[in-house]
């Protein structure tokens, strides 16, 4: 009975709060809105969902997070530099193909996700298989170091998360 109300607690959750921070205040009325949305629309999308993704291990999304957004602080840096400093001529622009050891949907949307919101490289396409991801860099003197770097940042702690 419970899981028919709420099917996605942390969909509920996430939706209350996030409409709590477009509306930019707190008040009765906000909160009682974006419960009746958190409430709703995981019951109604609730059909799409069969499959519920499942975490191995929840805590690990902290230190994704920490990782990902250090990682986006680096990057600006770095393409800023690129930007500012460096000519056309100089720039060693190139497509990566990223072996994927992730098999679940989540977990590479995730990844692709990730790699698209750091600054310099954007991912462009998965294989048929879902076997590997092709990504663009805006700089890449080293393609192996940038491939490692993405497997051991974030593929290696997508794996803890969801498989």
């Amino acid at each position: 009975m419970l899981r028919r109300i709420l099917p996605h607690p942390l969909l509920t959750l996430t939706l209350t709060v996030g409409w709590l921070m477009l509306m930019n205040s707190v008040t009765l009325g906000g909160v009682v809105f974006g419960l009746i949305l958190g409430l709703l629309l995981p019951v109604l999308t609730a059909a799409y969902w069969p499959d519920r993704p499942r975490l191995r291990n929840p805590a690990m999304i902290v230190e994704y997070g920490l990782v990902v957004l250090w990682d986006i602080v680096l990057a600006n840096i770095a393409v800023a530099r690129v930007i500012l400093f460096r000519r056309n001529e100089d720039l060693r622009s190139t497509w990566i193909t990223v072996p994927l050891d992730l098999r679940t949907p989540e977990a590479i949307t995730v990844l692709a996700g990730t790699i698209t919101m750091t600054p310099g490289t954007v991912s462009s396409d998965l294989s048929a298989d879902g076997r590997a991801l092709l990504v663009h860099c805006l700089d890449a003197p080293d393609p192996d170091a940038v491939r490692a770097t993405i497997k051991a940042r974030y593929e290696r702690r997508l794996k803890e998360i969801f498989e």
